[in-house]
């Protein structure tokens, strides 16, 4: 059993994952099309490291700091968000439950090791874009980008981009083609957050 988390990462560094827990899970139709890197507009990685993991191309999967506020805000009685990196993100998506609960965070934690080792940080962008809930059904930047603005990944502008990546924490109850104020403010602080991140963001395409 604990060979089998390690030959499906190893299998996953080429071949696109079929399916997530999460398309189960919701039990709807799914709208998803893969797409590689190199078909997705630079400027959405940007935007997604600049919205949900900030220090993604530096760190091994974790970032600690992030992770101890949040550690410390739970046991506080506190909310605990943030602390969830792409890594991570990308290691519940593709293997895990999507809810907070402890059990579900202490497997997170191996995994997101086992694909930093294995995976190139280009291959975890990758799939985590290919991947990721976007909608009521939608999964992976090419249906998103078609769904929102009715054009391919590849053609995102970069307020596009932004948007989507303003989305992420709740993209069933945000849409990135009708942005409400919130929605829209995030977005300029993500596109802000870009332009400042610089070399942070050498890893990404475009970097």
């Amino acid at each position: 059993m604990v060979g089998l988390p390690v030959l499906v990462v190893l299998a996953y560094r080429i071949v696109p994952p079929p399916i997530t827990p999460l398309m189960l899970l919701r039990d709807a139709p799914i709208d998803r099309r893969w797409v590689p890197l190199s078909a997705i507009a630079p400027a959405l990685p940007r935007a997604v490291i600049a919205a949900e993991d900030n220090l993604f191309c530096r760190h091994w999967g974790v970032d600690w700091q992030s992770l101890s506020a949040a550690v410390e805000a739970y046991s506080d009685g506190e909310r605990a968000g943030g602390g969830s990196t792409i890594t991570m993100q990308t290691a519940k998506n593709l293997f895990l439950w999507p809810d907070r609960h402890a059990v579900r965070k202490a497997l997170e934690f191996p995994l997101t090791l086992l694909i930093e080792t294995v995976w190139p940080k280009q291959r975890i962008l990758e799939v985590y874009l290919n991947i990721v809930e976007w909608g009521d059904g939608i999964y992976g930047a090419e249906a998103a980008a078609r769904h929102h603005f009715g054009r391919s990944a590849a053609e995102l502008s970069t307020r596009e981009a932004a948007r989507l990546a303003a989305v992420l924490p709740s993209p069933l109850k945000w849409s990135a083609s009708r942005p409400g104020d919130y929605v829209a403010r995030r977005t300029a602080i993500i596109e802000r957050r870009v332009r400042q991140l610089g070399p942070l963001l050498d890893c990404a395409p475009g970097g």
